[in-house]
């Protein structure tokens, strides 16, 4: 299953069959938040989390 909208916490849990109990989805919310200081996750509002844009590497002439 994947989405293409952002994503809360305990819905990503639920996609992925992992527990939903506060321990289980605090922990994947953690993870989260290190994926959108690396730039790999967008939260786009607080507590929603989507893949982030790609940027495409630009061809410049050397």
């Amino acid at each position: 299953m994947f989405a293409t909208d952002a994503m809360r916490a305990k819905d990503v849990c639920l996609a992925l069959g992992v527990g939903t109990a506060p321990k289980d989805t605090e922990g994947l919310r953690a993870m989260l938040k290190r994926l959108v200081a690396r730039q790999i996750l967008a939260e786009t509002q607080p507590g929603l989390f989507a893949l982030a844009p790609t940027t495409t590497p630009s061809t410049q002439d050397p």
